[in-house]
């Protein structure tokens, strides 16, 4: 941290559940650090030791991931448990994960600790410590290790779709990298008047490396409010950009499109975004029209379109991959639905059924990102094919996974598994590829499907799940969504026609779960391919 600007307002700031500030500046946040590393090494922590963090508070999680680097230690960020469903599912990745990265230590506080010691009835040994009752005291002398670029500095554990989840080894070096890439002038071009403004989860790379590490190497003050804040009041983001004059902040997709509902006008005259000048959105596929609602919606609190920067990344590649061009209009593709089913994104038509496609910009200097064919061909612009991209923000592998490395990463390219194209040089996402649905050898994208179902009303929006099975050896559509069962009958109805007309497929079934049901990751996510398997297994609840 000794390359930080010192003084008022450069640290962080953390906002409780109970919406009180405590500010720290960076010579404290060094402090503490280092005094926490001293414990941890009194511990028997040793360079390149696991600890597990489990922490749901910001202020304790970062303290304490900050002392571990200190330490030379790879904190493992896990997600802590939000709500009282799947308690043993819950458990069961805790425990693979914990056991996974050979943690010896697992750090939590007092009101989790219940559930995180049920690790030890999976097997797993491993020390449970509440991460502020451990480092209080004087701390001990200790002597510093040396800690290198290629070392470790954490295990980002990814939330697949049906396997465990795996450990991404990111490691000093790409950590620097890819914060110099995504915060330079390539990038959102930081300034030393920049604050960020964020409440996504610290245990993904978006919250994690966007906001907390990426911005100590970049030097940007943050302010830094609960996630579980956001998801019951989510008017509290856009009044804390207010209060704080944020001039970066990013959230998913569904969260712009969450804070355009529930704000009242009353609140929104309370609004001033006029600081914003970069509002990026990732980490799942970007709607336009969420986009556009929530900017015609705060054109009164001051908000500029132009601050929008869709973008595009990954935990293998640390975080960011593309960028949107800071400071321009959001480019929107709209391309021939028919022709997107060949895999060609070819320019609508006037007769054309119309998709929308958001540009999630290009690269960055010294990386490289291609989209290229089943055999690694790079495909010309316009052709839909799997992006692949190398460079030094390239994370080395899975921890402890030969296999899964092997197939991820090949030839020194990581294999993205999402689909796109290139379009005057923008790169455009399109869907996942082994989610695609392949009917009568046409290319179907599920969330062109979800999206248009999940505005049927009744359904819950972000709850609509479309994959294929096979049936007699022919695929077909399913398509299941959350709603309540008084609207069942109607909604599997209106679905099947909905779909019907918009995308030419009559779906084997429509299936209508209660709410909470469909299986998503930790970061909201939708996993398919395990919604697909509980279907085919007769294990997907569903209202009759």
């Amino acid at each position: 941290m000794s390359q930080l600007r010192r003084g008022e307002g450069r640290g962080f700031t953390f906002v409780g559940r109970d919406r009180q500030e405590r500010y720290w500046p960076y010579e404290a946040l060094e402090a503490e650090a280092h005094r926490r590393a001293a414990f941890l090494h009194a511990m028997g922590v040793r360079k390149g030791d696991r600890l597990a963090l489990v922490i749901p508070e910001p202020e304790a999680f970062v303290l304490t991931f900050l002392g571990a680097t200190v330490a030379g230690a790879v904190p493992v960020p896990i997600y802590p448990r939000a709500s009282f469903k799947n308690l043993d599912g819950y458990v069961d990745i805790l425990a693979h994960i914990v056991g996974s990265a050979g943690a010896r230590l697992v750090f939590c506080l007092d009101s989790n600790r219940e559930v995180v010691t049920q690790i030890g009835d999976r097997g797993v040994e491993a020390k449970v410590l509440d991460a502020e009752a451990a480092f209080e005291g004087t701390a001990p002398s200790w002597s510093q290790p040396l800690v290198t670029p290629d070392d470790l500095c954490f295990l980002q554990f990814t939330s697949g779709s049906t396997s465990k989840p795996k450990g991404v080894m990111v490691t000093h070096g790409n950590l620097v990298a890819n914060a110099q890439a995504f915060l330079g002038p390539s990038g959102l071009d930081r300034n030393d008047e920049d604050k960020g403004v964020s409440w996504l989860p610290l245990f993904h790379d978006m919250g994690l490396i966007g906001f907390v590490l990426g911005t100590l190497v970049c030097d940007i003050p943050v302010v830094l409010l609960p996630t579980e804040t956001f998801a019951r009041s989510p008017g509290l983001w856009l009044e804390t950009i207010t209060k704080h004059r944020g001039t970066i902040t990013y959230a998913p997709n569904f969260a712009y499109e969450l804070v355009t509902k529930r704000v009242k006008d009353r609140q929104l005259a309370q609004l001033d975004l006029g600081s914003l000048r970069v509002a990026g959105c990732g980490a799942e596929p970007i709607r336009a029209r969420t986009l556009r609602g929530f900017a015609e919606k705060f054109a009164t609190a001051g908000f500029d379109p132009k601050a929008f920067l869709p973008s595009y990344g990954m935990a293998e590649a640390t975080l960011a991959i593309t960028f949107h061009q800071l400071g321009t209009e959001m480019k929107v593709d709209h391309v021939d639905a028919e022709a997107m089913k060949r895999g060609v994104a070819e320019p609508a038509g006037e007769n054309s059924t119309i998709l929308e496609l958001v540009s999630c910009g290009e690269g960055f200097p010294e990386h490289e990102v291609r989209v290229v064919d089943e055999d690694g061909h790079p495909l010309p612009e316009r052709r839909v094919g799997q992006v692949v991209t190398r460079g030094p923000s390239i994370t080395p592998g899975y921890f402890q996974n030969e296999e899964a490395t092997a197939e991820a990463y090949r030839d020194g390219w990581l294999q993205t598994g999402d689909l796109g194209y290139f379009a005057d040089g923008d790169l455009y996402i399109c869907g996942r590829i082994k989610d695609l649905i392949i009917i009568r050898g046409a290319n179907h994208y599920p969330q062109d499907i979800e999206w248009s179902v999940a505005d049927i009303e009744g359904v819950r929006r972000g709850n609509v799940f479309a994959f294929s099975v096979l049936k007699d050896g022919v695929e077909e559509l399913v398509v299941a969504a959350e709603a309540n069962r008084a609207d069942a009958a109607r909604l599997r109805e209106e679905i099947a026609r909905r779909v019907q007309r918009e995308f030419g497929l009559t779906p084997a079934e429509v299936v209508i779960v209660p709410v909470g049901t469909l299986p998503k990751t930790s970061s909201g996510k939708a996993q398919r391919r395990k919604t697909r398997a509980l279907y085919e297994n007769g294990e997907l609840p569903a209202h009759q």
